[in-house]
């Protein structure tokens, strides 16, 4: 079988920047949980008093690194004793709820569940640490999120037995996130409004005069937008392309992957450039109207999961971590159309080109790419 073709960049390096140009952009599904107390994790695993020589397990950090053929007892014991979790999360609401619900099936954890778009994550969880507040237990957003809460100090690298089944790309060197699944930006259209044999196979066909009012594209794209430029080889004349294409045949501009998608199932729509294929799959699969296909090569995003270093309960936390990245967890996040990061999962996006977000673009380059998008596809269209 082959795998995923990628291009996934070493070394994310994400500035203190990027939390101050974070805005918000997402709702809470419930209400903030209390303040808890400072969890200690200094310190390392060290052989106990007790007969035989057993690790006692202190701290968070104790916890996450801890590699014992006895590991997954004691995560299961230890999380029983805490009794719950609490996740920071921009996956849609109901995906989630069924990971989670699967989780407190097996494990009889409760689990809290925040939910907001990635900036917004980020942020809370910055300026609640900052107030001397650790009330969350597991991040699960968009991975230049994750790499600036690392830049923050606030993660704890985790030893997981399951990392060994997950693709060389998804976990990074400082290990203190993971990628678990994969956003891949694709085209979708309405079924009962566009056909088969009139889709586009380049981005130099949406100049077609049949396309005139029939597009849309998400308000914030700009990595996507980056990547796509910079794969025609010639930058100015890539943007010279989306000038075109705005000025000729027009962009409507909406916010929300989700609508965008939604629009898309209910005919507003016709053709969207820029949604994500699990969300477009699920609405097929629902029934709806809808599908979706790829103008090579498709620009691909990395979600992942992450644990808090101050987690209030860290064994519950470092065993929904490993549930996430379980052959389990994966088979979820498949069955809910994402494209997920262990190699025992199969895709029908396996053998698909892909090329993934440069963290660059959301770091160094953001200003100037910003610009661009905003001057050629957000204030040009309507």
């Amino acid at each position: 079988m082959m795998r995923r073709r990628m291009r996934f960049p070493i070394a994310m390096l994400i500035i203190a920047m990027l939390v101050s140009l974070m805005t918000a952009c997402g709702q809470s599904t419930s209400s903030p949980p209390p303040a808890s107390s400072t969890q200690p994790t200094s310190s390392t695993p060290t052989p106990a008093d007790s007969p035989g020589g057993t690790v006692e397990l202190k701290t968070a950090k104790d916890i996450a690194l801890y590699e014992g053929a006895d590991r997954e007892q004691r995560l299961i014991e230890g999380a029983k004793k805490e009794g719950k979790l609490t996740i920071y999360t921009s996956m849609a609401i109901e995906d989630m709820q069924k990971m989670v619900a699967a989780f407190e099936a097996k494990y009889g954890i409760k689990v809290d569940v925040w939910r907001a778009g990635s900036e917004k994550v980020v942020q809370r969880a910055v300026t609640e640490t900052q107030a001397g507040r650790h009330d969350f237990d597991i991040v699960e957003t968009n991975g230049p999120e994750q790499e600036a809460l690392h830049r923050e100090g606030l993660l704890q690298e985790v030893k997981s037995p399951y990392l060994n089944d997950l693709i060389p790309e998804a976990i990074l060197p400082h290990k203190e996130w993971v990628a678990t699944r994969l956003n891949i930006f694709v085209q979708a259209y309405n079924t009962q409004k566009v056909t088969k044999e009139e889709l586009p196979k380049t981005y130099e066909d949406l100049l077609d005069p049949k396309w005139k009012g029939r597009l849309a594209i998400e308000a914030e794209d700009l990595d996507w937008f980056a990547e796509v430029i910079k794969d025609t080889g010639d930058e100015e004349k890539g943007l010279q392309l989306f000038k075109d294409i705005v000025a000729t045949n027009g962009l409507s501009v909406r916010k929300g992957h989700t609508l965008l998608t939604q629009m898309v199932a209910s005919g507003e729509v016709p053709l969207a450039l820029t949604v994500y294929n699990y969300k477009a799959e699920q609405l097929k699969n629902e029934g709806g109207p809808i599908d979706w296909f790829a103008i090579e090569p498709a620009i691909a995003r990395p979600n992942g999961v992450s644990v808090s270093k101050n987690a209030p309960h860290p064994f519950s936390a470092v065993l929904f971590y490993d549930f996430m990245i379980s052959t389990e967890g994966q088979q979820m996040l498949g069955d809910f159309s994402f494209v997920p990061t262990s190699n025992k999962v199969d895709t029908k996006l396996n053998d698909m080109p892909m090329k993934f977000v440069d963290p660059a673009v959301v770091l160094d380059e953001n200003e100037k790419w910003s610009k661009l998008y905003e001057d050629i596809i957000v204030k040009k269209s309507n």
